[in-house]
């Protein structure tokens, strides 16, 4: 059986949520908990955007890509450069790769989209939101790390 993942953008998510932070609902001390981990990942395998956080509003956005798959064995799980994904969109029939957006300064990060790449698909998907220096990519959400109800 196959299993295609369909492109999933969490922009409305991400919206909300600030949209709580904004009007004191939730702290930022709630959404501003990436792990050492992450933000380690952002420095070797991220790109950086042109977008500021929306937290501190003074350091740039960075991508981190995470592949998923079943074919990836002790692969799955790791932070993958744009780069290292096209060569695994050829090795591999179906990845799953999350985009979490990070921001190095007050460690808001956030689950940008997720989709699906390998052969099983015909081209990997583009968007301005998982491009380098992306001046106006779309914000997207999902929280990593915490609790969502």
């Amino acid at each position: 059986m196959q299993s295609i993942s369909a492109d999933v953008d969490y922009s409305l998510q991400r919206r909300m949520l600030l949209r709580d932070v904004y009007s004191g609902r939730v702290g930022t001390h709630e959404v501003c908990d990436a792990s050492p981990y992450l933000i380690s990942a952002s420095r070797y395998h991220g790109e950086a955007t042109t977008r500021r956080c929306p937290i501190c509003r003074r350091e740039h956005l960075w991508l981190v890509h995470y592949i998923f798959g079943e074919e990836l064995r002790a692969s799955a799980g790791q932070a993958r450069s744009r780069a290292e994904l096209a060569k695994l969109a050829k090795g591999y029939r179906h990845i799953d790769v999350y985009v979490v957006e990070v921001c190095r300064g007050c460690s808001w990060n956030h689950l940008v989209r997720r989709f699906g790449l390998g052969r099983d698909y015909p081209t990997p998907p583009v968007t301005a939101g998982t491009t380098p220096l992306a001046s106006h990519g779309t914000p997207r959400p999902g929280r990593t790390g915490t609790k969502q109800p």
